[in-house]
């Protein structure tokens, strides 16, 4: 009688968690007039940075507070990496204080797109940006909303920042993104509790960089850990890549075997 109240329990959590998931992906009116206010808002600043040497407002450093808040404890979260693409063209093509107002723009405005899908900043990387998504309580949630992420920073990129550029005939900015899931620890480099550098370390961190290094311009990749917490809805606009030449010899944590990797379709 317990194993079967245990596995009614598991059932009910599990129908729950995809009652939010379901409710998250449901389409409305509201959710469209978000993203095209999101858009204009973007374009507004991405024009200001070029026009006028607008400076973004300082951002509330949040993800600094939680990692200082869970000093030494390990989480479960989702990561993601997003990453420019071309820069390094851009740099011979442009003048250098142009370059670097674009890339300040560009990582502003993934930053928050991050922040708008309930994730932490840990840090800007040179022309990439880091985030993550606490998972523990619902891994299912943070893994949706990882993806939906990576999903709207393309969209801004394409019809939020391009469209400035190019009106300075600037090139369009393309970026690759990898997402994983699993357990980092917040470490903390010295004994300061306030002043002490913090970060975040574990196999999460390290897969989610190289997932993000085999993905192409303007390209989603996920870790099968990330895929198996997807709604199906979602998991059916991912395809398994199939990897040629040994291109790629990561293997499971938890079985050994190749890690599986997704592109998002289209």
């Amino acid at each position: 009688m317990t194993e079967k109240h245990d596995e009614n329990q598991q059932s009910n959590l599990t129908s729950e968690n995809r009652d939010v998931v379901d409710m998250l992906l449901s389409k409305n009116k509201d959710s469209v007039v978000d993203f095209e206010t999101m858009i204009l808002e973007t374009q507004k600043r991405v024009w200001g940075s070029l026009k006028k040497g607008y400076e973004y407002s300082g951002m509330a450093d949040e993800s600094e507070k939680f990692l200082r808040k869970n000093v030494f404890l390990k989480l479960d979260m989702v990561v993601l990496y997003v990453d420019l693409v071309g820069s390094t063209t851009m740099t011979l093509e442009m003048p250098a204080e142009k370059i670097a107002i674009i890339v300040s723009s560009f990582s502003q405005e993934m930053a928050s797109v991050i922040r708008q899908h309930q994730g932490y900043v840990l840090k800007f990387v040179g022309d990439a940006v880091i985030g993550y998504f606490v998972a523990e309580g619902n891994s299912l949630l943070a893994a949706d909303n990882a993806v939906n992420c990576a999903k709207s920073m393309i969209s801004v990129i394409q019809k939020g920042i391009n469209p400035i550029l190019n009106q300075y005939d600037y090139p369009d900015l393309m970026v690759k993104i990898g997402i994983d899931f699993g357990q980092n620890i917040v470490v903390r480099y010295g004994a300061d509790a306030e002043n002490s550098h913090v970060d975040l370390m574990g196999p999460a961190m390290n897969i989610a960089a190289k997932i993000q290094g085999m993905a192409k311009p303007n390209q989603i990749l996920i870790g099968s850990d990330v895929y198996q917490k997807l709604h199906p809805t979602s998991q059916k606009q991912f395809l398994e890549i199939v990897w040629r030449n040994n291109e790629w010899r990561f293997r499971s944590r938890l079985t050994g075997e190749i890690y599986k990797v997704y592109e998002l379709k289209g």
